[in-house]
C-alpha cells in the first residue's frame, strides 16, 4: 500500500512543533518529533532566522511528502499573533522552497479530526494523540504533540486514490 510523510506543524516564535508521520491510509507510524526552541531575550530577526535553518534542515533529513500547519486563531495579544504570523511565514517558505506542499487547518478541524469532538480539551487531544500514535507518553513540549495531531489531521483528510 502507498504511504505518505507528512510533516505537521505547530508554529510560534518561541517554540516550533513539529511531528513526522508515515501514513498509508489505515496507519499512522511516527518517524520522530519535536519543537525548535529560540531563546527569550533573542532578537526577533534571529529568532527567524534559527527558524528558517531548522526547518531547511527538517525538511532535508524527513523529506517529507507535504506539511500540514495550524491556522492561527488568536483573540488577545495582537503582537503576538503578528510575531506568530511572520514567524508562520518564514515556515510556510521553508516549505515552499523545498517544494513541499501546504495544508493548513483551523484548531476546530483539528479537533474534529483527532477526538471527533470539536471542543476537546488540549489533555483530551494530547491523550487521543498519544493513543493514535502508540506512543508510551505524551509528547514534550505541548507544541509538539499539537504538531502531532495536525499531521493526524491532514492524513484523515487527504484523499487517497
Amino acid at each position: 500500500m502507498k504511504k505518505i510523510r507528512i510533516l505537521g506543524i505547530d508554529p510560534g516564535y518561541a517554540i516550533v512543533g513539529y511531528g513526522v508521520l508515515d501514513y498509508d491510509g489505515v496507519k499512522f507510524k511516527p518517524v520522530a518529533y519535536g519543537a525548535i526552541i529560540t531563546e527569550a531575550g533573542t532578537e526577533f530577526t534571529e529568532r527567524l532566522r534559527i527558524i528558517s535553518e531548522d526547518m531547511d534542515y527538517i525538511f532535508d533529513k524527513f523529506r517529507p511528502d507535504c506539511m500540514a500547519v495550524e491556522k492561527l486563531y488568536f483573540t488577545t495579544n495582537q503582537k503576538t499573533a503578528i510575531d506568530v504570523a511572520q514567524a508562520r511565514g518564514v515556515i510556510i517558505l521553508s516549505a515552499s522552497k523545498k517544494g513541499v506542499p501546504v495544508a493548513e487547518y483551523t484548531p476546530l478541524q483539528v479537533k474534529m479530526s483527532v477526538t471527533g469532538y470539536g471542543k476537546a480539551e488540549k489533555h483530551q487531544m494530547m491523550e487521543m494523540t498519544r493513543n493514535l500514535l502508540g506512543l508510551a507518553r505524551i509528547p514534550k513540549p505541548d507544541d509538539t504533540a499539537d504538531a502531532l495531531a495536525v499531521a493526524i489531521c491532514h492524513g484523515h483528510t487527504i484523499r487517497w486514490g
